[in-house]
């Protein structure tokens, strides 16, 4: 079996489906992971990935997805976190059991993530766990209370095992999304500059060259912004 193994939590459209084909491309096996894996059918017929039902908050089933892999596939080299809930409003009419779910989903189920990763890297002896973040990781905007609690919390984890795996030769980053990014709009750089919108394929690219670097050189923490985000 190919050592080139990745698993992509919280597959979807936009990055994860970039990522995946720029995986693909480079010989990489490849699982994706989601609570609906039928939108996935067209990703999995172009790139031949196994696709695993899996609910990211529930260590059972992240515990199972991740069996799935290394019965069918192997032991993952790179794991990609992308899941997250988006719940919006003023702090006033929040639902806390929304509150609660976005936290489940995008802090608890990285966690979750990143155990059962670590636990089959340090097994192989190396590795890279990586997280998506976005702006809300280091910048919380009003009404955005429930993205940027598991943003934060997620950057936490991440610098946690980076420090505690990195010497145990797991790479782990985190990426910090700061910006829209394109297909995850309806029409791509309509009124402004080109190139306003972050293009998923590029992103992939750094993913890519990032699980690729030397580790005398590891990136903790990457940013990335379309050239005329403020930030």
């Amino acid at each position: 079996m190919s050592e080139d193994i990745a698993v992509i939590v919280g597959a979807g459209k936009g990055l994860s489906a970039a990522l995946a084909r720029r995986l693909h491309q480079e010989g990489f096996r490849i699982a994706l992971v989601a609570r609906n894996v039928e939108k996935l059918a067209p990703l999995v017929a172009e790139t031949g990935a196994l696709a695993l039902s899996g609910d990211v908050q529930n260590p059972q089933a992240v515990e199972t997805a991740f069996t799935a892999v290394d019965r069918t596939l192997g032991p993952p080299s790179l794991v990609v976190f992308n899941a997250a809930a988006r719940y919006r409003g003023a702090v006033e009419e929040l639902d806390p059991g929304e509150v609660l779910d976005a936290y489940a989903v995008g802090a608890f189920g990285g966690f979750l993530t990143a155990q059962a990763a670590a636990r089959r890297m340090l097994a192989r002896g190396s590795g890279s766990i990586f997280f998506t973040g976005a702006t809300a990781s280091i910048k919380g905007m009003p009404h955005s209370i429930p993205f940027a609690m598991q943003k934060f919390a997620l950057r936490g984890l991440a610098q946690s095992l980076a420090r505690e795996l990195g010497p145990r030769n797991i790479h782990v980053a985190h990426f910090v999304i700061d910006g829209g990014i394109s297909s995850s709009w309806a029409t791509p750089g309509e009124g402004g500059p080109a190139d306003k919108w972050l293009a998923p394929e590029a992103i992939a690219e750094t993913y890519l060259s990032t699980h690729r670097q030397h580790r005398s050189a590891w990136s903790f923490e990457v940013d990335l912004r379309p050239w005329v985000e403020k930030f």
